[in-house]
This record gives C-alpha cells, structure tokens and sequence, in this order.
C-alpha cells in the first residue's frame, strides 16, 4: 500500500517508536533544535545536508547534492530502502521538510512522508519533546543510480518560455513574482510565461495542508490541458517549489518536473524577466 505524502500529528503519536526514522529539517533553526524538538529527530541541514551549494550561477543557492553525498549522508543515520522515514520542519513542510521528501521520492524511496503542520502541530497534538539527541546507528551508504522525479535544467525552462505547450508554476509569492520585492535574490520579477500560485495557497489558516481531495480539484484545474511532461515547477532556489510538487503528489496527480536552479539561476545569467 502506498503511503500518502503527508501524515497527521495524531497518526505519528500511534506509530510504534521504532517503526520509523525522523528527521528535524527546520532551515535555520538548529537552536531550537538544541533546546528542543521532537523526541527522537535527528537534525539535516538544508545548506550542507540537502544542497551543494557552489556558484549560484551555476544551480542556484541550493543545487542538489551529488549522488554520493546523499548516500553518505542516509546512511550516516541508518536509512535503507525498508526505512519509514518521517520528516517535520517548524514552516508547515514548506521549506526543507518538502526538499527531503522530494530527494527521497526521486531515488526511489517509497516509505517517506511529511508530517501535516509540522513541529508546532506535533507539540500541540501531545508528542513528546526533548533536547537529548538521538544516537545514530550508521549503515552503508543508500544505493543511488539517479533522480527519478523529473528535472528541468535552465535550457529547457527557457524553451517552456516561448512555448505555449508548457506552464511555469512559479511559488513563491504574489509580491515577489510581480517584482515588487526580492528579499533574497539580485533581481526582482519572474521569468516569461509563468502563473504563479504561491505554495502557502497549499494550506489551511492553521498551516496543514488543504484536503487531498480540494488540493486534486486546485491543480487539476490549474494544469487542465498541459501534458505532466510539461509542467514545471520553480521557486527561489528549489526548495519551496517541493511543497507544491509534494501537495500535487499528496493530492493523487503525477509528479511534474522541478527546476532546481529556480529565480535564483535564472537571475543571474541574463535570461529574459518580467520586472515590475
């Protein structure tokens, strides 16, 4: 049985404790993750866990890591392919709780998902917190061949710009897409041809992830008429675009491909924008 690519709160407090690996992948919190976090979680950093992160150029600020170096990295913590692998982060899965998903999901890892709400949603519901941190039981690295899911390089998106064959999803913010701001990158605006539907759209107001069934009839409509081989999924740089991808995946929907090098690629190598 395939398991869902979010679980709530209340399912992870009747797993048996030994029943699954849980990663803490809050980006910038790992304070609070020495003070406390959930019992048992192991913690991944976004910048040297889950990225390679080199010339932004060059795959954007969170370029995926090779695949030597996440298979390093599983099997530090004991991840094989029968591992549940349960992953949270303290910004409603949005951030590298879905980065993880993704990279899972793309080396063939099945039994992987996404807490509904994250940390403050599994306090809430009563699971147990702690600042002791887990002992890790190492393993050999975790088999890669390749990224499974599909990937846009800058090249093709750039072909998906004049073509009326392809949709960009673009998610972040309504603000940043129209260039009104950009809080992290050089340039604001977006790239030609793309819709935004910003990824907290994903959500309800207490930051879990809308039904399954309300997140099927969102996207089917939104990519009503577009071959899954032609739609793409971008953000900033990566990251944020996965909790699009994972809430396309939770609601039952083909998986399209994600553009890795995001804004924060595209930005930098004289490709067309849109600017406010």
């Amino acid at each position: 049985m395939k398991l869902a690519a979010v679980i709530q709160p209340e399912e992870l407090i009747l797993q048996g404790k030994n029943d699954f690996t849980l990663f803490d992948v809050s980006a910038g919190s790992k304070v609070r993750y020495d003070e406390q976090h959930l019992d048992g979680a192991f913690y991944l950093d976004l910048n040297t866990d889950l990225a390679d992160i080199k010339d932004f150029a060059v795959g954007g600020r969170h370029p995926l890591p090779s695949f030597e170096q996440f298979a390093r990295l599983l099997g530090k913590y004991g991840v094989t392919k029968d591992t549940h692998v349960i992953i949270y982060d303290d910004k409603n899965g949005a951030n590298a709780a879905a980065r993880f998903w993704w990279m899972l999901k793309s080396i063939g890892h099945e039994k992987v998902q996404v807490l509904n709400g994250g940390y403050t949603a599994a306090v809430k519901a009563g699971f147990a917190v702690t600042a002791d941190v887990p002992e890790a039981k190492s393993t050999t690295p975790y088999p890669i061949t390749a990224w499974q899911l599909p990937l846009a390089a800058i090249d093709e998106v750039e072909l998906a710009g004049n073509s009326d064959q392809y949709v960009i999803i673009d998610v972040r913010d309504a603000n940043r897409f129209a260039g009104l701001t950009e809080p992290i990158d050089l340039i604001a605006g977006h790239i030609p041809h793309a819709i935004n539907i910003p990824f907290t759209e994903n959500l309800n107001a207490e930051g879990a992830f809308l039904a399954s069934e309300v997140l099927r009839e969102k996207y089917a409509k939104a990519l009503a008429g577009y071959q899954t081989e032609n739609v793409i999924v971008h953000c900033g740089s990566g990251v944020t675009a996965c909790h699009t991808l994972l809430a396309i995946d939770y609601a039952g929907l083909e998986i399209p491909k994600l553009y890795v090098g995001s804004w924060s690629e595209w930005s930098r190598n004289n490709k067309k924008m849109i600017l406010a």
